[in-house]
């Protein structure tokens, strides 16, 4: 390992609802650390990205896992995706339910199966023959995300290992009151997570939005093929989703180990380390 690290992650975009985030602010900087540390000793973007993903769905502070809000129908249906951007390998999950890491399934979907995208009860059984942890009681377990805007809170990581591998993942249980079945950005590659050997990349805001200009890829696009830096390139895009009726954030690291976390909404809550150490939390 001779190369940068550096990493980002984010909690969703959305309205400030209250004025005490001391909680959330604490457990991303605390998390962000960890995660960067562990990059720093040599640990793969890949795995780092998965694990932080799954404490912010398991920490009930954001609206995913732990913290997300029953559908229109009152069901529990999680979405979740990562990509490998060395080998641009993915795997995906989409209107989950009964599982306690929708990102985990989306890690064994990755590795086991002949597909990217698994949904509803087919990646229930997939997930359940794999042996990964289910949900006992709904009611003990959902805890209700109460720091953000209803209908955002989307959670996600990017980040660039010593080796120059680089991955994205990204995980939610959607927009307030959602409609039964209604899957967004978070679970499809290309709208909501991205990562190839350039930049890596993870959405959070209105999903529909994101989906219509395929917001993460776009952005690698931009700074592949029309040779823009990653900063304008991220603004370009959150521009694009703007003209759209949409409102949001995205994370982005590329090779350099440049980090960006831009949005166009009220707050976004985030934390992001870039190579030299410097850590930035925003709550």
């Amino acid at each position: 390992m001779t190369g940068p690290v550096a990493l980002a992650l984010h909690g969703g975009a959305g309205r400030r609802a209250r004025l005490d985030y001391d909680r959330e602010r604490l457990f991303l900087a605390d998390l962000a650390s960890r995660a960067w540390e562990d990059l720093a000793r040599g640990r793969a973007a890949l795995e780092v990205v998965v694990e932080a993903v799954q404490a912010l769905e398991l920490c009930g502070l954001f609206m995913a896992g732990r913290g997300a809000r029953p559908n229109s129908a009152g069901l529990y249906e999680l979405d979740a995706s990562l990509m490998d951007g060395t080998c641009r390998q993915a795997g995906a999950v989409a209107a989950l339910q009964g599982f306690q890491s929708p990102i985990c399934v989306a890690r064994e979907i990755m590795a086991g199966a002949p597909h990217v995208l698994l949904a509803g009860q087919g990646a229930a059984d997939f997930a359940r023959a794999r042996g990964l942890a289910e949900i006992e009681d709904e009611a003990a377990w959902f805890v209700g995300a109460g720091a953000h805007d209803p209908a955002h809170g989307t959670v996600g990581c990017v980040a660039l290992d010593g080796d120059g591998r680089m991955a994205a993942a990204t995980s939610t249980a959607g927009v307030n009151d959602k409609l039964w079945g209604r899957v967004g950005d978070s679970p499809l590659i290309g709208s909501g997570t991205w990562a190839d050997d350039g930049v890596a990349v993870s959405c959070t805001g209105l999903g529909e939005a994101f989906i219509r200009t395929s917001a993460a890829s776009q952005l690698a696009h931009r700074t592949r093929l029309a040779g823009q830096d990653l900063e304008p390139a991220a603004w370009a895009v959150l521009d694009d989703v703007k003209a759209l009726g949409g409102r949001g954030g995205l994370i982005a690291v590329d090779h350099r180990g440049s980090v960006v976390t831009p949005f166009n909404t009220e707050f976004m809550a985030l934390a992001a380390i870039r190579p030299d150490g410097q850590v930035r939390v925003a709550c």
